[in-house]
């Protein structure tokens, strides 16, 4: 998501609330901190649709930990599927 375009923050609550049950409140102090950590930068840029918007960009840091985080999860859920097949089986 964040990865291929820049987005600004009620565009990620959105996109994010498909997928998961969080609210704005939630989001909101997520993109702070990781901001903060410099995970994130962020610009403002006019809409056409009402105010100033505040964008997210993710730096290469960001990428980095993004990857990292992705790798893991995928060696969790690895081992989470392949210990459920095995208790199944029995």
């Amino acid at each position: 998501m964040v990865e291929k375009v820049d987005m600004y923050g009620y565009e990620l609550v959105e996109k994010v609330s498909k997928v998961v049950d969080v609210s704005e409140g939630t989001i909101y102090p997520i993109l702070k901190r990781l901001t903060n950590e410099g995970y994130f930068e962020t610009y403002t840029k006019e809409s056409t649709e009402g105010p100033i918007r505040k964008y997210y960009h993710i730096t290469s840091s960001g990428l980095q930990i993004l990857n990292k985080e992705l790798e893991e999860w995928q060696k969790f859920s690895k081992s989470v599927n392949d210990f459920i097949e095995r208790s199944i089986k029995k």
